[in-house]
């Protein structure tokens, strides 16, 4: 995703991390990789599944990903403005 020429609203906001997370969840590839997800979320995992397991599992969740890829403009998705 390209800097927008403007800032989304929170509605175009939702709809993009929305559709991101619907794509994931149906098996797209991920435009960020395994192990910065692992980092990003590594207190999480640790919470969940303890020291040893955190460093092989995998976060599951799509809209965590899809909202850590809009946060640093990985996604390839933008809304068409219609200028009034």
């Amino acid at each position: 995703m390209v800097k927008p020429a403007r800032e989304h609203t929170r509605f175009e906001k939702a709809r993009i991390i929305g559709a991101r997370a619907l794509q994931i969840s149906m098996g797209a590839p991920l435009y960020v990789t395994e192990q910065i997800l692992r980092d990003e979320f590594r207190d999480e995992l640790v919470s969940l599944y303890g020291v040893e397991e955190a460093s092989v599992r995998f976060v599951l969740d799509p809209l965590k990903i899809a909202l850590y890829e809009y946060e640093h403009e990985l996604i390839p998705i933008d809304v068409d403005p219609h200028d009034d």
